[in-house]
C-alpha cells in the first residue's frame, strides 16, 4: 500500500484579506501570493512549512466566473475564516482511493500557474469527515513547497477532532497516513495544529 503524509493544510474564508489576518494574527507570518484555480473559481495564498509541506488560504476569486458547480472545500457556505482542511500526499491516488474507507470524491485534473496534480473533490464540495478527513493529492509536478519563501514555520502536530474518533482513525489507517495524527472526540469536527514560528510556538484551529 502506498503511504501519504500530509500535504498542505487549508485555510478557508470568504476573502484572501480576512484569511491572511488570522493566520498572521495566530502565527505572526505573513503569507506569500499563490495563484488562481480557473476551473473552480478560486485563488490562494501560500505558507511554507517544510521542503514538501505548506499551509494555503483559500477564498472565491471575485473576479472568477461562477464555476458552475460547487466549489471545494465548502467555500459557497461563506463562512468566516478557519483552518478547515487538509490534504494527504500520495503517489498513486488511484489506488490510494480505493482502499479508502471512506468516498473522498471524484479525481480531478488541476491546474495553477504551472503546477499540475490531481486530488479528490466531493461533488457536493464538502469536506471529508466535517474536516476531518483529507483530500487526497497527487503532484504532477515538483512540490510547490520547494520554491515558497521560508518564513521561519514548520508544522509540529496536526490534531483532529471529530463526534465518531474511530471513524477517523480507521480512515487515516486504510490511507496508511505515514505522519501521526491523534484523534479525539469532539462535539462536532474541526483540526487544530500546532506551529514552531520564529515567535515561538503558535497554534492555529480551535472548535
Amino acid at each position: 500500500m502506498t503511504e501519504t503524509r500530509i500535504d498542505h493544510l487549508i485555510v478557508t474564508a470568504p476573502d484572501l484579506a480576512s484569511g491572511a489576518e488570522l493566520v498572521r494574527r495566530a502565527l505572526g507570518v505573513e503569507l506569500q501570493t499563490g495563484g488562481k484555480h480557473a476551473s473552480l473559481g478560486t485563488h490562494n495564498l501560500v505558507l511554507k512549512l517544510g521542503d514538501a509541506i505548506y499551509l494555503e488560504v483559500i477564498a472565491p476569486d471575485p473576479d472568477a466566473p461562477d464555476p458552475g458547480r460547487p466549489r471545494w472545500f465548502e467555500l459557497d457556505d461563506r463562512r468566516p475564516p478557519r483552518l478547515a482542511g487538509w490534504a494527504a500526499r500520495t503517489s498513486d491516488i488511484r489506488a490510494t482511493a480505493a482502499a479508502s474507507s471512506e468516498a473522498l470524491g471524484t479525481i480531478a485534473e488541476m491546474s495553477r500557474g504551472d503546477l499540475n496534480w490531481l486530488i479528490t473533490i466531493p461533488d457536493d464540495g464538502k469536506l471529508p469527515l466535517g474536516g476531518a478527513g483529507p483530500a487526497l493529492i497527487e503532484w504532477r509536478t515538483p512540490h510547490p513547497a520547494a520554491r515558497m519563501r521560508d518564513a521561519g514555520c514548520s508544522l509540529a502536530v496536526l490534531e483532529a477532532f471529530h463526534p465518531d474518533a474511530r471513524r477517523v482513525s480507521a480512515l487515516l489507517r486504510s490511507l496508511s497516513v505515514r505522519d501521526e495524527v491523534p484523534v479525539s472526540s469532539a462535539e462536532r469536527p474541526y483540526l487544530r495544529a500546532r506551529f514552531q514560528t520564529p515567535g515561538g510556538p503558535r497554534s492555529l484551529g480551535s472548535p
